[in-house]
């Protein structure tokens, strides 16, 4: 599977019979997926339908979807209420001595409210299926031009996080590689602190200083900071190659990518550790921003 950006748009125009609809769809970033559909009046019913289709591709995204609708035929028909006109016959029966009894005309009928409605022939019902079976095909055709621009998207952002997963073992690497790591520079630094406290204060206790001075390399030992750091980023290299949904969880590595680059700031007693740390830092704000706008 291709990683997927949640940035994108498409569109989709069909007709069926008179009417003629075009789908316009916006995805931008958000923390799941929030789907808001705009539809014409009389529409309502299709949501469902709509909404199955959007989930089958997509997890995240805040995605809008706007459905315009036109007639491109205009057609008109006369509808006679009968039961109003039957109404008023029986009234002019009931009149006839009291009013004029010579035929009714049809512009007094037509003038009489109620009487004839104006108004657009209904769809009949295979129609009307057909207008909304082509209206969610014309949806699923969106979905999948949206799809794709979204995957062309993540294609370049996989590009970018890989460099940037790239970076961040290199840093962890140099890192395990300073001099001030090897356990005869560490003994080197402890032995000389030691001297200088046994110089200025001959009094104190020298096994003492000794085993804290143990307890302070142990503490000070980056060993763990950096075999973690070595499986997140061969645990980012992994799901960037895996593609799909994995936003969320390279997010949560981003996070653990972050801790361990602070605890080894918190713990550096060289001026290289320390550079390689907050370079560390830097690529990964980098890399976070970046999954940021992934699926």
């Amino acid at each position: 599977m291709s990683l997927q950006s949640m940035t994108g748009f498409a569109r989709s125009e069909r007709s069926s019979g008179r009417n003629r609809f075009a789908w316009e769809l916006r995805s931008v970033n958000g923390k799941g997926l929030d789907i808001r559909l705009r539809l014409p009046p009389g529409l309502e019913r299709l949501e469902p339908d709509m909404r199955r289709l959007i989930s089958e591709k997509f997890t995240r995204g805040n995605l809008q979807a706007n459905l315009t609708l036109t007639v491109s035929e205009t057609r008109m028909e006369a509808v006679l209420n009968r039961d109003a006109l039957a109404a008023v016959m029986a009234l002019r029966e009931e009149l006839g001595g009291l009013v004029d009894p010579s035929p009714l005309r049809l512009d007094t009928l037509m003038g009489i409210r109620g009487l004839v409605d104006i108004r657009e022939p209904e769809e009949d019902e295979d129609a009307l299926s057909a207008r909304d079976a082509a209206i969610l095909g014309s949806l699923d055709e969106a979905l999948g031009h949206l799809q794709h621009m979204r995957e062309g998207e993540g294609a370049a952002l996989a590009v970018v996080l890989k460099g940037h997963v790239s970076r961040i073992g290199e840093l962890t690497e140099a890192v395990e590689a300073d001099p001030s790591r090897r356990p005869d520079e560490i003994a080197r630094r402890l032995s000389l602190q030691l001297s200088t406290l046994l110089q200025e204060a001959p009094t104190l206790d020298r096994d003492r200083l000794h085993a804290e001075a143990a307890l302070l390399a142990t503490k000070a030992d980056l060993r763990e900071e950096i075999d973690r750091l070595k499986a997140h980023v061969a645990a980012a290299g992994e799901l960037i190659g895996k593609g799909g949904p994995v936003g969320r969880r390279l997010d949560f590595l981003a996070q653990e990518f972050n801790r361990e680059s602070n605890t080894i700031c918190s713990k550096s007693n060289s001026a290289a550790v320390t550079a390689a740390g907050i370079e560390l830092k830097v690529v990964i704000d980098q890399f976070r921003e970046q999954v940021q706008n992934l699926e």
